[in-house]
């Protein structure tokens, strides 16, 4: 081995490359649940409630919690 070698001995030495992979594997891993039809129909009904919340159209009772 060459003398000019410096060995790093840092613990975490591929954190950069694992923070540019957190968001692929944060989709990836959410498109993994939608293999059958029942769990797409469900995710994709809470995602259209969380629309109609945010726009305000959902009637509320007065008997809400």
């Amino acid at each position: 081995m060459p003398v000019d070698i410096q060995i790093r001995q840092v613990k975490y030495l591929n954190n950069i490359v694992e923070q540019d992979h957190r968001f692929i594997k944060k989709r990836v891993r959410s498109m993994l649940g939608l293999k059958s039809f029942r769990t797409a129909t469900s995710i994709l009904s809470g995602i259209e409630a969380m629309h109609m919340v945010k726009k305000g159209q959902l009637i509320l009772l007065d008997k809400s919690v």
